[in-house]
């Protein structure tokens, strides 16, 4: 009898962990697609540009590829030219966030502050609201022209008289890259001042009133309510937003295309020319990996202040 029922209870136990298998498995059936496209699209690219990135005459060669490891890293890192881009892409990269940042913040103050009617809150969203309707190709065009020798901006500064003669905007190795600096700082502010308005409304009144109990002036609530509460917000957006800069193309190769002169090229429109003017495309796949690495750097640290911001 005793034998019996341990051998039905074994019986039982089978079709009872296939089931709890089954469950453990059916969110990942789920995924499946998903996950499928994520090897597809994005890590079978990434692992063939780092195998290209450790070879020598790839793509468009009559000579066979050879291993040289990180042969093209060295040469990438000796290359002036190279060195130029990445400084321009972190000044650009990080006069953008700390631009975004405050206008974002100030815009969404404004916005959230209970001294302006609703009617021209309403006027200031439409107006603050409009440069991220646009798509990188329409912001470039449009500032192009409006950039011109020619164009609307110089006729207004002369007209004021805040200048003599015409401005070449776009082809001054002096002004070229504060200027697309600036059209990316235009062209970005409003999801920073979309997500401080949300923070900002998210944030309860009673912290307000009991620091006006406690003494606090308008300064003192900003800075000991207002922006700790903030900070979470803060930090994931200057990371996602210093990632998505570095990888700003659209915009530079419509304005400038890197130039006059490489004062405006990006490692973005570097690794373009690399691969489709030089044809250097195991140069190119060696500075694709290291504007991933770069990327991948930040990413960690959002990844890491999400977690703190959920626990």
């Amino acid at each position: 009898m005793e034998h019996s029922h341990t051998a039905r209870v074994s019986i039982g136990a089978k079709p009872r962990s296939r089931w709890s298998l089954t469950r453990k498995l059916v969110p990942y059936a789920y995924l499946s697609p998903t996950i499928l496209l994520l090897i597809v699209l994005s890590l079978i690219p990434i692992a063939t540009v780092f195998v290209y990135s450790l070879l020598d005459n790839v793509i468009i060669t009559r000579n066979p590829p050879s291993f040289i490891g990180l042969g093209n890293y060295v040469e990438i890192f000796f290359d002036n030219h190279f060195r130029q881009a990445l400084t321009n892409t972190l000044v650009f990269s990080g006069v953008s966030v700390l631009a975004h940042l405050l206008l974002g913040l100030s815009f969404a103050l404004l916005l959230n502050s209970k001294l302006i009617g609703a009617v021209p809150k309403a006027l200031f969203r439409v107006i603050y609201i409009l440069p991220w309707v646009f798509t990188a190709s329409i912001i470039a065009i449009l500032w192009r022209l409006l950039l011109n020798p020619n164009g609307v901006v110089n006729f207004l500064l002369i007209t004021l008289g805040l200048a003599n003669d015409q401005i070449e905007w776009l082809s001054s190795r002096q002004l070229a890259l504060p200027a697309v600096t600036f059209i990316n700082i235009w062209s970005g502010y409003p999801f920073y001042m979309v997500s401080f308005l949300a923070g900002l409304q998210g944030i309860s009144d009673d912290l307000y009133e009991a620091g006006k109990i406690d003494g606090a002036n308008s300064g003192q609530l900003f800075r000991y309510i207002t922006l700790p509460q903030l900070k979470p917000i803060i930090i994931s957006l200057a990371m996602l937003d210093f990632i998505w800069t570095t990888h700003q193309f659209t915009l530079i190769w419509m304005t400038t295309g890197g130039g006059p002169t490489r004062t405006t090229e990006m490692l973005s429109t570097f690794t373009y020319k690399l691969a489709f003017s030089s044809n250097e495309f195991a140069q190119a796949s060696a500075t694709a990996m290291i504007i991933l690495a770069i990327s991948m750097f930040v990413a960690v640290f959002y990844v890491r202040n999400q977690r703190l911001a959920n626990d």
